[in-house]
């Protein structure tokens, strides 16, 4: 990718922007929280947690979770709609700092080779690259369970999905918008997001889980939310199944 290409993936809005370089300063490899640095990624749930002021810990969990799958599924979508390309974000070249927002909480390090776009390019890099283990890092921490897990990356997809759709229709490149709602359908028939929800008319998605944002004080439903209404709360049993 060429920085007047990012220049353009970016200007979709903040969640698809890149930085590239030399990590410094806090910025760790995603391949070490997969590997078991859970330090990190416990600072950011506990940063949520008080920002939402969650009545229980995996509450904050999800919502930190579907945040970093939205960066993540944005990152890899961006160019493979606009540019028929994917980067290489490879564990060990992507670099996360968790106090940070986007686009400056991700940095890709030099080197690396771009690839032609797929569906199955896009499983291999960001479901099977990243999502799948950062699930189970989110879950060392916090028992959040993986159905739950599952829904964020398919709304966090869906959301990329739309937010290109939307940004295509405004600049005049239907064509984007169109290879958008068409990956997006592909992707979420693959069998690790399968059943995590549905495109319906254009973008518009609606998952068949929920995200727990509603347990926030002053938290509602989300747009994509599986429920109508917010389900009546009930003391937590503290823990979650699988």
């Amino acid at each position: 990718m060429h920085p007047e290409q990012w220049a353009e993936v970016s200007s979709v809005g903040g969640f698809f922007a890149l930085r590239t370089g030399d990590a410094t300063g806090p910025h760790v490899p995603l391949a070490t929280l997969y590997a078991g640095r859970t330090a990190p990624l416990s600072a950011r749930i506990d940063t949520v947690a008080t920002r939402l002021d969650a009545p229980e810990r995996r509450v904050a969990a999800s919502i930190a979770h579907l945040g970093l799958a939205a960066r993540l599924w944005s990152i890899a979508l961006g160019p493979a709609v606009l540019y028929g390309v994917l980067p290489d974000l490879a564990a060990p070249r992507l670099h996360w700092d968790g106090a940070r927002t986007s686009p400056d909480d991700l940095l890709l390090a030099p080197g690396g080779q771009d690839r032609e776009a797929s569906a199955e390019g896009l499983v291999e890099s960001v479901v099977e690259g990243h999502l799948a283990p950062l699930a189970e890092a989110f879950r060392r921490d916090t028992p959040v369970s993986r159905g739950l897990l599952r829904g964020n990356a398919g709304s966090a997809l869906a959301g990329a999905v739309r937010e290109l759709h939307g940004w295509a229709r405004k600049s005049g490149r239907p064509e984007a918008g169109e290879r958008a709602l068409a990956l997006g359908a592909e992707l979420l028939a693959c069998p690790q997001l399968a059943g995590t929800g549905a495109l319906l008319e254009g973008p518009a998605f609606r998952r068949r889980s929920c995200c727990l944002y509603y347990r926030c004080p002053g938290g509602g439903l989300c747009g994509d939310c599986v429920f109508e209404r917010p389900p009546r709360r009930t003391p937590s049993r503290g823990g979650a199944p699988d």
